[in-house]
């Protein structure tokens, strides 16, 4: 008896606290899989690496980044200009390249047969 295993994509969420100094660490992890339409976000912000790279850091600015990336996957009110959005389009949405202090990692794929469990596996594995 096999069990359907599906194509999975995600990518770290990373905090770089001084951009020109290119410093960062892994704060979350997205993942989207597009034979089950899921996109999802986990977060968990490791404050005190967060004072160790730039000890005037905005930690409430950069938890208020974490939890809209947490809301655009969730989709609804908290999505924002991406609520009307399907899985792909939020997901491409949040892996776009941009120079703040919360940024993506790169995009890597796999195989799943519960993406939602994947999510809590690589943020335990990558980030926690």
């Amino acid at each position: 008896m096999s069990t359907q295993r599906d194509v999975f994509e995600y990518a770290l969420v990373r905090v770089v606290p001084r951009v020109e100094r290119g410093e960062m660490f892994n704060a979350g992890v997205l993942v989207y899989c597009r034979a089950k339409s899921f996109v999802a976000a986990r977060t968990h912000l490791d404050e005190a690496k967060l004072k160790v790279l730039d000890p005037r850091a905005d930690v409430a600015g950069v938890r208020a980044a974490l939890r809209a990336v947490e809301g655009v996957c969730g989709g609804g009110d908290a999505a924002g200009q991406a609520a009307g959005d399907d899985a792909g389009r939020r997901f491409r949405w949040l892996i776009a390249p941009r120079s703040t202090v919360v940024q993506p990692g790169p995009v890597h794929t796999g195989l799943t047969t519960d993406p939602e469990a994947e999510v809590e596996r690589l943020l335990d594995l990558l980030v926690r």
